[in-house]
């Protein structure tokens, strides 16, 4: 898998409000989507690796989406599966002390972004995904490509998806399918957790 990419975007500047303030370093705690606006709703434009590090520029005040800045490009990551460093404790940014000295920006102004969602992944300790599946389990989710359902959250392993959502079956295996957040993903039926994200 390759770590974090990102492409030129044109036009994914950020407005900032208020003063600088001190950009601040943070973890991937799984392999985590980033992505070109914040929310599900935006294409995927890299990966930030489990333990890789990014530079935190802000994040959009009462929602769980922040901003990184790599590579040429900005992107946009989930807040509950990246940590900081707050007081020497590493800390999961959602989870962060309330004097943070963390910049608040501005959501885009686009038809695209939206805060409003009918139901939320629920976060979860991620947990290790099984291994690669067979090359005709990527080959039927892809041919049988399911309108994608879009969730409160970030699609990562471990985290769990609500009832509402209906898995769909693979042939001879024993994980299910979907596409939620437009991310394929295998979920375990029984827990309702997800154990793959099929990423390219």
């Amino acid at each position: 898998m390759k770590a974090i990419l990102f492409p030129a975007i044109a036009g994914a500047l950020v407005a900032m409000s208020g003063a600088a303030l001190a950009e601040t370093a943070v973890s991937a705690v799984t392999d985590l989507n980033v992505r070109a606006g914040p929310g599900p709703q935006y294409p995927v434009i890299g990966v930030l690796a489990a333990g890789q590090s990014a530079t935190l520029q802000g994040c959009i005040a009462n929602s769980k989406w922040c901003t990184i800045a790599e590579a040429n490009g900005q992107g946009w990551v989930y807040s509950d599966y990246v940590t900081a460093d707050f007081g020497g404790n590493q800390v999961v940014l959602t989870r962060r002390p309330v004097d943070a000295d963390i910049q608040v920006v501005t959501p885009p102004s686009d038809d695209i972004y939206t805060d409003t969602y009918t139901s939320a992944i629920v976060a979860a300790e991620p947990l290790d995904p099984i291994a690669r599946p067979p090359a005709e389990v990527g080959t039927y989710v892809t041919t049988h490509r399911l309108d994608p359902v879009y969730l409160d959250g970030e699609v990562v392993t471990g985290a769990t998806l609500p009832d509402t959502v209906e898995l769909r079956e693979i042939p001879d295996y024993d994980y299910r399918y979907v596409y939620v957040n437009n991310q394929p993903a295998l979920v375990d039926p029984g827990t309702r957790r997800i154990v793959y994200v099929m990423r390219d």
